[in-house]
């Protein structure tokens, strides 16, 4: 057990660590936002010994990411081999005291500066009443006499205030020797493992935000040295996977991925036990591997964007992959590796105890590369039947289901109805669930007509690629019917580009019978799935999937039930 230490300090104590470079304020900790207002109320309870709450630390060697500058004044790193009380409680209160009694001047992200030697004292001021001895103040003319800047009231040098008499200047010895034998509660904390000391700030941090595991890590990995930030390597790889439309790649899986190059696992537990150096050694590994996976799914499945992924984790098990095998996969990897896609996706498996299951998959991929057979349990059966699909496809975009066959469509290479040309997919266009991409070959506003529930039209099988322009200014609310007989004038072979969306124009579509459609369409997206799938994988009798799967490192707004696209209102 790490059992908390209380005790008590003086203002050297306090203060000559953050000159030292032995007391650090951790990276992870949140931007400093007190007022010189408010530091100027610290001091006044300083001055009348109020408590001030207990500042809590953690002494380890652990070397963290730290701030590295308060106001423009350089924090030494801890030397070498030596311990650093980290400040996990207390931030805010250790900063706005070290910034108002050296007047620093502070810069804020806003571009804003705040100069704290503007803290005065006032000499008319009483200690034992509630009226304030320190604040922030800008003296008027004639007031010099009665405000005296704390920064001078600690230096001890009165000389040049010769219009003070000898009361007032005994007055602020005797302020600055209140400040300096002020006496600060502290709880340090001795050699606790980091994910120890990562709960203990969480549980106290006021702000109720808990860190997340790549805040951590960012701290945990920082070397000073070698100049490795995780925060900022991992925003040069988005910037690059951005230029080829991969750039929402979650932090999480960066870690998972390291964790399962290292060790085999994905926990948390054992991300936060990874040696450092050996997660900053093995980085360019990590990098090359998810720049390998994502090329992979922008030319061997077609896709452009990483939203279309039904989990953004599925970056991972492709990225250990290209790890041990930097070569391009063989036939046989090939029809395997497409397998597990397939399995992952249409399953919802990395709905639920997914650093368990990345482990598994880590070990199948694994196995790919050395041109073995992976194993499956019965859970990764899949039913890909005309049934299934109807049954299955409620549309919404956070379904690992769903965005399966969105991959599925996207595959086809769609082309426009109207002029057969290509259809542009990006992930500007796919973030929400009402994208411009995304279109109700029977519009929900027909649904009425058609005598047809509107749940039952937000179907993945209603669900078509195209691009804005058609959507919103030529198809709007038309029936098939009568947009394609438009469209069809145009494009004589309208059967060849609606092949290209799974579409066949002889089943539901010139007599407006929505369930012919819908049945015609579930059909087309099964065999084509099967073709992809090998038949021992696919469960005939109806594998059990999930009908409310969700990714849990989509972003927030990947999660709200489909708002029907705005195409499809009159």
């Amino acid at each position: 057990m790490h059992q908390p230490d209380p005790q008590s300090r003086s203002y050297d104590q306090i203060l000559s660590g953050i000159k030292h470079g032995t007391v650090k304020v951790p990276q992870f900790q949140r931007e400093f936002v007190w007022t010189r207002e408010k530091s100027a109320k610290l001091i006044d309870s300083i001055l009348k010994g109020y408590p001030i709450g207990t500042f809590i630390l953690w002494k380890t060697r652990e070397q963290l990411r730290a701030v590295r500058n308060i106001g423009a004044v350089d924090l030494p790193a801890t030397p070498d081999g030596d311990y650093a009380e980290q400040v996990l409680d207390g931030q805010q209160r250790l900063t706005s005291l070290y910034a108002a009694v050296h007047g620093l001047t502070i810069e804020r992200s806003s571009g804003a500066s705040d100069d704290f030697s503007s803290i005065c004292i006032d000499l008319d001021a009483e200690l034992d009443t509630e009226t304030p001895v320190a604040l922030h103040v800008a003296p008027a003319e004639g007031e010099e006499h009665r405000y005296v800047r704390l920064v001078d009231v600690l230096a001890e040098d009165f000389d040049f205030l010769s219009g003070l008499s000898k009361d007032r200047r005994e007055q602020l010895r005797v302020y600055s020797r209140r400040i300096k034998e002020y006496r600060f509660s502290v709880i340090l904390i001795q050699d606790a493992p980091i994910d120890v000391a990562t709960e203990i700030f969480t549980r106290i941090n006021v702000t109720g935000k808990p860190l997340s595991l790549f805040e951590i890590m960012v701290a945990k990995t920082y070397d000073h040295k070698s100049g490795f930030d995780l925060s900022q390597q991992y925003g040069d790889l988005v910037d690059e996977l951005q230029a080829v439309g991969y750039e929402t790649l979650p932090p999480a899986a960066i870690l998972q991925l390291a964790s399962l190059m290292l060790c085999g696992e994905a926990r948390k537990k054992d991300i936060l036990r990874l040696p450092t150096k050996e997660f900053r050694d093995i980085w360019p590994r990590v990098s090359d591997a998810v720049k390998s996976a994502c090329d992979y799914f922008r030319t061997a499945y077609r896709l452009p964007a990483s939203r279309l992924l039904p989990y953004g984790s599925l970056i991972i098990p492709f990225a250990a992959f290209f790890d041990v095998h930097p070569d391009k996969p063989d036939g046989e990897q090939t029809a395997r590796l497409r397998e597990l896609f397939w399995r992952i996706s249409l399953t919802g498996r990395y709905t639920s105890a997914v650093e368990t299951k990345l482990a598994q998959d880590y070990r199948k991929v694994l196995a790919i590369a050395k041109g073995d057979e992976p194993d499956y349990d019965p859970s990764f059966a899949i039913d890909v039947s005309p049934e299934a699909i109807d049954r299955h496809g409620f549309f919404r975009t956070s379904r690992s289901f769903v965005k399966a066959i969105l991959c599925l469509l996207v595959y086809q290479q769609p082309r426009s109805f109207d002029d057969d040309g290509i259809v542009k997919v990006g992930n500007d266009w796919l973030k929400q669930s009402n994208s411009r991409n995304y279109h109700h070959f029977y519009p929900k506003a027909t649904s009425t007509k058609l005598g047809i529930d509107k749940r039952r039209m937000n179907h993945i099988a209603n669900i078509t690629i195209v691009d804005d322009f058609l959507n919103k200014r030529k198809i709007r609310t038309r029936l098939p019917s009568d947009y394609l007989a438009e469209f069809k004038a145009h494009n004589p072979d309208l059967q060849a580009t609606m092949d290209t969306h799974l579409v066949d124009l002889s089943e539901g579509v010139w007599d407006d019978d929505y369930e012919a459609f819908l049945a015609s369409r579930c059909k087309r997206i099964s065999e084509a799935l099967q073709a992809f799938i090998p038949t021992r994988s696919i469960d005939d009798a109806g594998a059990k999937m999930t009908d409310d799967d969700s990714d849990p490192n989509a972003e927030a707004d990947e999660q709200e039930e489909l708002e029907f696209d705005t195409a499809d209102t009159p």
